[in-house]
């Protein structure tokens, strides 16, 4: 099940269309879909997670606790809607893009991508291109 809860006033519009996405990149890996929650909150509530549980002193666009066994994709997966909005700026992409990029990110690393290495970063960047063309596939 995937489930998408509110620390700040964003939502998704269409929640069910991002569901059913999510659940669509865990079956194209050949994985299945356990407990997914995304968490989306601030730049202020993300960096507090990260000052507590991984000793981070820094702001990022994602963490995600990876709760997986075996082949059954299970995590929380916590996103700053701020930081999304600025990368998107950055990169000049469209939030939506750049929102549905850091959902993807999060699951690939669920299914088992690694991103430290360059060329880990360039699977992954290939991976997430690969999955972001799957949301406008019909559901």
């Amino acid at each position: 099940m995937v489930a998408f809860n509110y620390e700040t006033d964003f939502e998704l519009n269409n929640p069910h269309l991002y569901q059913s996405w999510v659940d669509q990149i865990i079956r194209s890996e050949s994985h299945s879909t356990g407990e997914i929650n995304y968490i989306f909150c601030d730049d202020n509530y993300l960096h507090e997670i990260n000052l507590k549980f991984l000793n981070h002193d820094t702001l990022t666009d994602i963490i995600s606790f990876d709760y997986t066994e075996g082949k059954l994709v299970s995590g929380d997966i916590f996103i700053s809607v701020e930081r999304v909005a600025e990368n998107a700026r950055i990169f000049n992409t469209t939030f939506e893009e750049e929102l549905r990029r850091v959902m993807a990110h999060g699951i690939l690393h669920y299914c088992g991508y690694p991103d430290k290495t360059e060329k880990e970063k360039e699977i992954m960047r290939n991976k997430e291109n690969e999955k972001l063309d799957l949301f406008h596939v019909e559901h």
